[in-house]
């Protein structure tokens, strides 16, 4: 079935000589397809370097459906960042971010009110400079469209359930945070972009913050693996 859609690249992996296998995220949910000859191919209808990692794309597409990869008739961009793709920290950022969505997306449903989340908070990005807690923002609130986003109810007790996603004063058995990273990852709870600015945290705080926020994919989505860019992004970060 031929399809226009807006979609988010997540990863493009060659694939033998001359083909070019992308992850993406649609506004008809995930998908994957297969460039064929792109890497030796002088087409304008499809140019390589659109398929970069959370490159935003107008595709002309056909969504085959029966579990076997899809492929693309015709891209453009449909919208040019102005500083993410030039900025090293921004890029750092968006290096982590794809591999995180790469490894957490997987339904192909579509899902309009996750891919506006994610297309609008790239936006965001690419618009707005003091960005390093970014990432921190976006992955807690990413929780609420992947259904785990924590319960903020009893938020004074003492222990924080990973795998129950809620505050107890009754300690769980494993997985669980207590002490000074419940305090700090309760004051990110409730922020969004909008204000961002209430978040006043140092590089050592972020460093703990993005564990723990790692550590709670890790326990709700099977198969999540801790990105191999997160080292880059703490050391770009100095976090």
């Amino acid at each position: 079935m031929i399809v226009k859609t807006k979609a988010i690249i997540l990863t493009s992996i060659k694939y033998g000589e001359t083909d070019l296998i992308v992850k993406s995220f649609t506004e008809e949910g995930a998908k994957t397809y297969i460039l064929k000859r792109i890497l030796k191919s002088k087409s304008k209808k499809i140019n390589i370097a659109y398929f970069q990692p959370l490159s935003q794309l107008q595709l002309l597409a056909n969504h085959n459906n029966k579990g076997n990869l899809n492929s693309i008739k015709e891209a453009r961009l449909s919208y040019v960042y102005q500083s993410l793709s030039t900025n090293i920290l921004k890029q750092s950022v968006a290096f982590f971010l794809a591999e995180v969505l790469s490894y957490s997306l997987h339904e192909e449903e579509k899902n309009t009110p996750l891919f506006k989340y994610i297309q609008t908070s790239l936006i965001w990005l690419d618009r707005n400079n003091n960005t390093a807690n970014f990432h921190l923002i976006f992955l807690l609130n990413l929780t609420k469209h992947l259904g785990f986003y924590p319960d903020m109810k009893n938020m004074t007790s003492n222990y924080f359930d990973f795998e129950e996603g809620v505050f107890t004063n009754q300690k769980p058995l494993n997985n669980y945070i207590e002490g000074q990273k419940l305090i700090l990852f309760k004051s990110l709870i409730g922020i969004n972009f909008d204000d961002y600015q209430r978040l006043q945290i140092n590089s050592r705080t972020r460093k703990i913050l993005i564990d723990i926020l790692l550590n709670y994919y890790t326990v709700h989505i099977p198969g999540f693996r801790i990105p191999k860019s997160l080292n880059v992004l703490k050391e770009v970060f100095n976090s």
